[in-house]
């Protein structure tokens, strides 16, 4: 009983997580939620309940009993410092671009495979960053209780990309799914594009401070 409780707040935000992701992006519920707030309401309120729940388990994290793995060294900071630059900018480039090939899209009605931007090269942009984010911070994060947290969010993402594949190629059909899926990849410099480079770069350096108040661990070397 006592070794539950001291693993029970990260246990309850593991549940609260999945149970969080599980039942939105169903197709019933999440047309009734869209229908309301609308597609973009919807990416926005989804992104910011799963930004406040992954704060939650890292903390849960930082809380539960310290089981060492592996030992720390100052130059793995570099890596997330290194690899989150790169999430970020793939998040914000993606937002809300139309992209019927996974989830977080909208007006996916306008999606073009022929001019599809950074969609073209990564279809699941949302989990991309999720597993990036996950592989990054596990380096610094040697202890059992984050290592499971980056581990189960890594392998969440590559099971996610395979499970929305499946399903989108199901509701669009074989041959609208080989016609949207077969992108072309292609890099082309945009005002839109720049504006959401410099939201991205932005956004990461918002990261980097609020990380140590809102964490407690500073992500600097």
């Amino acid at each position: 009983m006592e070794l539950l409780s001291d693993w029970g707040e990260f246990i309850a935000a593991f549940v609260v997580f999945f149970v969080s992701h599980s039942i939105p992006t169903r197709p019933a519920v999440k047309s009734r939620i869209v229908a309301m707030i609308g597609p973009v309401g919807f990416t926005l309120a989804y992104s910011a309940l799963s930004t406040a729940i992954l704060t939650w388990i890292i903390i849960a994290a930082g809380r539960a009993p310290y089981v060492e793995l592996w030992g720390w060294e100052p130059w793995q900071n570099n890596i997330p410092l290194t690899a989150m630059y790169f999430a970020t900018l793939i998040f914000t480039m993606t937002l809300c671009q139309p992209n019927p090939l996974s989830f977080g899209g909208c007006n996916n009605d306008r999606f073009d495979p022929n001019d599809p931007g950074l969609i073209g090269w990564i279809h699941h942009p949302l989990l991309v960053t999720l597993l990036i984010w996950s592989l990054a911070h596990m380096v610094p994060n040697g202890d059992l209780a984050h290592v499971i947290v980056f581990g189960l969010f890594a392998g969440f993402s590559l099971l996610g990309m395979r499970i929305i594949n499946k399903r989108a190629r199901r509701i669009l059909g074989a041959n609208e799914w080989q016609r949207l899926s077969n992108t072309k990849r292609s890099f082309k410099i945009t005002r839109r594009g720049l504006v959401r480079l410099t939201l991205g770069t932005a956004l990461y350096l918002a990261l980097l401070y609020l990380h140590e108040p809102v964490i407690g661990i500073s992500p600097l070397p």
